[in-house]
Formats: structure tokens, C-alpha cells, sequence
């Protein structure tokens, strides 16, 4: 190639780079005048948008002085009388309010709780303003019995949940109780039950069942019915414990027997009922215990079938230390009078007994059962002192007691798939120390009523957050002190939160590795309707039946 045509190549090169750089600036140009344009077109539209709006805002103000100088103003003058009447009834309203709170009707009066936080209790309801409802102080109960009070002589005074129940209870008001485990809960609505059976026993002669008790779990049964037959063992009245696993032969025998309380689980009563057994038509003084418990162990068809059976003029009572929204409808439901009185000892929300020490400790799963072995031997280096292990599943139990047999811990397990017996034995040898140490699923959260139980350690963290509230119920019951050592792993985090409130509530030490999970609670969902339901609280107004038209079905 020669030198002519490589200059040609060369300028042809330059020609075409000079040509797209011209290319190039002329779009900046381009660009840049496009925005300006943009720019001076947003100024006027904002100007104009000023300019509309303080027109508009002139026209208000023309507005208002016309309705300030017109033939508006007596209008106005009506308008400003009536907001004036209107704040003058807000305040007398205010007034009338204070008025009642310092009289009762929405009582809040704060009682001796532990070192690290007071206890409230909270009275409301229709009536609870009346000052002849004001709480015992002693037990001296009028229209009680001195036989019946015989199984409080080991206490100096009635609890809070007993001393602001009792008043309307006797009184033969239905009653929703809420109170923390080992209050005296059973005393609280067994005492008044007991009177009630003596004066139907006095007017009617009665020998069918007068009062019924429903509980969950056959622990719990048995619990109520010891500490019911105590009572009733001076005056006469004979009760029956009716639960499953077991023989109907004696229960049938205690019911032909004349027994006028009955207390039992919603499965065997309603085997037994179908039988013709047992009658419950003269059921006048109705509790459910632990109803919430009722519900999630899916017994909620059988308490309405056993309800229905009972008198329509009877007393209704509900017990318990945790009150979801689902037991709020039962309440409604079932209960006669529109507004009862509700007791509530502590917070709405979710809370543990304040008695009990919480300790949470968040580790891997598969380093629990060395843990276990540790803590037993810090808390059951006596071997005689009662420690309460609890376990989520039936085979976990069984797991776990051969594996502490094996290292030489005297141990027994009580589950869903042992034996009646079995189970009974297995209580019992806690009980009397023979098995100091015993391995547990949630049948005896609400169960186990052992004053003298020092530990609870969950090796396995509840389904639930109410069953760990009642879990570490089972120690520092009856005033006393207890710890509970709780195991937390990653397959819990979504209860952290509720944990994490529970803990704080109590004025416990929350460990941060638990904050790790996070601190959000999921909303509870209604049974019926999911997520998207009204929180309705138990002193709502009862729900009105309307029949359209007629029905030859009818």
C-alpha cells in the first residue's frame, strides 16, 4: 500500500471519529434543552397549581365570612351550643366514672405480690360496684358451713382469686375467674359449690347430681376431687370422679351411690350419660375448669352436648390461668346473665406465676440430654428433693426415662399411652418420694398439684406458650418459691416472642441469644374464621337469634 492511500485512511479515520464526536455532543445539546424545556414547564405548572390553590383557599375565607356575617348565623350559634352541651356531658360522664371506680364498679385493688412485681386484681361486671361484694378478708364466710371451711384452717387468710371470688359466688352469681396456678383456684370456686349442694340438698332432697365440674385431664380430676371430698367430708355430700383409662364399674357404683358432685372429663361423662347412668338435669352450679385446655384437646362438641343436659336455671362458672378469645364465646354462650362478674388476679395478658424463677437457656438439640444430666445433677444432687421434667411427645418420655434409669435415676413418666394405672403409680411414687424424679408430657401441666415440687425443667419446649405458663406452674404453688429451667432451640423460634413477654412481665432475665429469634407475636387466629376476626371481650352482650319467616321444619 502506498504512502498516498495510507494519508487517505488516515484522514477518512479522522473524519469519521471527528463525525461521531459531533453526533455525540449534538445529543448532550439535544438532551440538555430537552430538560430545560421540562424544567421551565414544571416551574409554570407549579406556580399555576399556588396560584388555584390560594384562589381556592380565598374562596374559603369569602365562604366563612359570609356564614360569619349571613343569614347562617344562628346555625352556627346552634352548631357551637351544642358542641359546648356536648363537652359539658363528657366531663360529668368523667366524673360519674371516677366516681364508680373509687366505689368498685370497675375495682382494681393491688394486693401483696413477690419482691419483683405487685399483683393486680381487677373486678367487672354487672353489680360489682355494690359494696356488700367487697373482699374477704378471713374466712369467716357467712351461710357457710364450719365443716366445709375445715380444709382452710392451714391457711392464714384467703387468696386474691378466693377473697374477690367468694362475695359473688354465694351470692349465686356466674363468674369468670382468671388467676395464675397454685392461687387457690379449686378452693376459690369449691367452696361455694359445696354450700350450694347443701341448700338444694336441704330444700330438695335431692341424690342426683347438683353440681358438675368439667376438667381436661384425668390428673386434674383427680386433683379437684380430692381437694372437693376434703370438704365435703364433714357435712355428708358425696362426690364421683368420672375419667377415662379406667373401669366404669366403680364410677357407675359412685353415681348409683347418690353422689350430688360429679367431677369429670367431657369423654367418659358423656359414655356414661349415653348409658343412662347418670342424669344431669338437676345440675344447677356448673364449672369448667381449665377451659381453654378443653377446647384444644377438641372436647368443645361434648361440653355443648353435656351443657345442654344440665338446668337452664343453674350457676355458671369458668376457671382458669390463661383466657384465650375462644373461651370468651363459651362464656357467652353459656353463661345466663349477659355481663358476669369477671376476677382477673395479674395482667390480661399472658403471665406466669411471679413465684417461680424462670431461667431460659437456648442451645442445640442434640446437646439437651447432656445438659439434662448436669442440671440434675445440680438441682437433684440429693436424689429425695421432687423435680418435674416435661417432655412434648409420648415416645420423647419414654426416651428419656430409660435414659436417665440407665445412669441410676430413680424415675417414672406419665403419658398419654400409659396405662391409667400406670399413670397413677407413677404420681403417687412422686408424690410420696419413693420417684422423686418424674418425667412428664403436657397431661400433667394442669394436673399435678404437689405443693413441695422445687424445679420444673422443660426439656422440650409446649406447643404452646400457655402450656409453658402452666408447666412452671406446677412449683412455687401455695405462696412458695420454685425455679424452672426451660431448654430453647431453633425449632421454637416462633413462640420466642410470646416468651420473650411472658419473661419480661415477670421481671425475668431475658437471655439474648433468645432476643436472637426475634420479638414479634403472631396473631391468633380464630378457630372459625381465621385470621380475620373481632377481638370480643366476655362482657359483651349476648348474640340475639332472629328466625326469618316461617318454616314448617320449626
Amino acid at each position: 500500500m502506498g504512502g498516498k492511500e495510507k494519508e487517505v485512511k488516515v484522514l477518512a479515520m479522522k473524519g469519521a471519529e471527528e463525525s461521531l464526536s459531533d453526533q455525540i455532543s449534538n445529543k448532550k445539546k439535544m438532551k440538555k434543552k430537552k430538560r430545560e424545556v421540562e424544567e421551565k414547564r414544571f416551574e409554570q405548572e407549579e406556580v399555576s397549581n399556588d396560584s388555584s390553590k390560594k384562589k381556592k383557599k380565598e374562596q374559603r375565607e369569602e365562604s366563612a365570612q359570609e356564614v360569619d356575617t349571613g343569614v347562617e348565623e344562628p346555625v352556627k350559634k346552634k352548631k357551637k351550643k351544642q358542641m359546648k352541651e356536648k363537652k359539658e356531658k363528657e366531663v360529668d360522664d368523667n366524673r360519674s366514672l371516677k366516681k364508680n371506680l373509687s366505689t368498685g364498679a370497675e375495682e382494681t385493688a393491688v394486693v401483696r405480690g413477690t419482691a419483683e412485681a405487685q399483683l393486680c386484681v381487677t373486678v367487672s361486671g354487672n353489680g360489682s360496684a355494690d359494696p356488700k361484694f367487697a373482699p374477704l378478708e378471713s374466712f369467716d364466710l357467712e351461710g357457710v358451713p364450719t365443716s366445709v371451711l375445715e380444709c382452710c384452717k392451714t391457711f392464714a387468710k384467703p387468696s386474691p382469686i378466693q377473697s374477690h371470688a367468694w362475695p359473688f359466688l354465694l351470692a349465686g352469681r356466674d363468674l369468670v375467674g382468671i388467676a395464675a396456678t397454685g392461687s387457690g383456684k379449686t378452693l376459690a370456686f369449691g367452696i361455694p359449690a359445696m354450700t350450694h349442694v347443701l341448700k338444694k340438698k336441704k330444700e330438695k332432697k335431692a341424690t342426683t347430681p347438683l353440681c358438675l365440674v368439667l376438667s381436661p385431664t384425668r390428673e386434674l380430676a383427680q386433683q379437684i376431687a380430692d381437694v372437693l371430698e376434703e370438704a365435703g367430708s364433714g357435712c355428708g355430700v358425696k362426690t364421683a370422679c368420672i375419667y377415662g383409662g379406667t373401669s366404669k364399674g366403680p364410677q357407675r357404683s359412685a353415681l348409683r351411690a347418690g353422689a350430688t358432685i360429679i367431677i369429670a372429663t367431657p369423654g367418659r361423662l358423656q359414655d356414661l350419660m349415653e348409658e343412662g347412668v347418670c342424669s344431669l338435669d338437676q345440675v344447677s352450679y356448673l364449672v369448667l375448669d381449665e377451659a381453654d385446655r378443653m377446647l384444644d384437646l377438641g372436647f368443645e362438641p361434648a361440653i355443648r352436648a353435656i351443657i345442654s343436659k344440665t338446668s337452664k336455671i343453674r350457676q355458671t362458672v369458668m376457671f382458669s390461668a390463661t383466657w384465650p378469645l375462644a373461651v370468651d364465646q363459651l362464656a357467652r354462650e353459656f353463661m345466663n346473665d349477659p355481663s358476669p362478674v369477671k376476677v382477673m388476679v395479674g395482667s390480661q395478658d399472658l403471665a406466669a406465676n411471679h413465684d417461680v424463677t424462670q431461667i431460659v437457656e437456648v442451645l442445640e438439640d442434640r446437646a439437651r440430654d447432656a445438659r439434662l444430666d448436669s442440671l440434675l445433677q445440680k438441682y437433684h444432687k440429693s436424689r429425695t428433693n421432687r423435680v418435674l421434667v416435661f417432655v412434648l411427645y409420648k415416645k420423647e418420655a419414654d426416651r428419656v426415662e430409660n435414659s436417665l434409669q440407665r445412669r441410676g435415676w430413680k424415675v417414672s413418666a406419665v403419658h398419654g399411652d400409659k396405662t391409667q394405672a400406670d399413670r397413677t403409680k407413677a404420681v403417687n411414687s412422686f408424690k410420696d418420694g419413693t420417684r422423686p424424679l418424674l418425667i412428664a408430657t403436657d397431661v400433667a401441666a394442669r394436673g399435678l398439684d404437689i405443693p413441695d415440687v422445687e424445679y420444673v425443667i422443660n426439656y422440650s419446649f409446649p406447643l404452646t406458650t400457655e402450656d409453658y405458663v402452666h408447666r412452671i406452674g406446677r412449683t412455687g404453688r401455695a405462696g412458695r418459691k420454685g425455679i424452672a429451667h426451660t431448654f430453647f432451640t431453633q425449632t421454637d423460634r416462633a413462640r420466642s416472642g410470646e416468651l420473650v413477654n411472658v419473661l419480661r412481665e415477670a421481671g425475668q432475665t431475658v437471655p439474648e441469644e433468645l432476643l436472637k429469634f426475634g420479638t414479634h407475636v403472631k396473631k391468633k387466629e380464630s378457630k372459625l374464621y381465621g385470621a380475620h376476626f373481632k377481638e370480643i371481650g366476655v362482657d359483651s352482650a349476648k348474640a340475639t337469634k332472629i328466625t326469618f319467616g316461617d318454616s314448617d321444619d320449626e
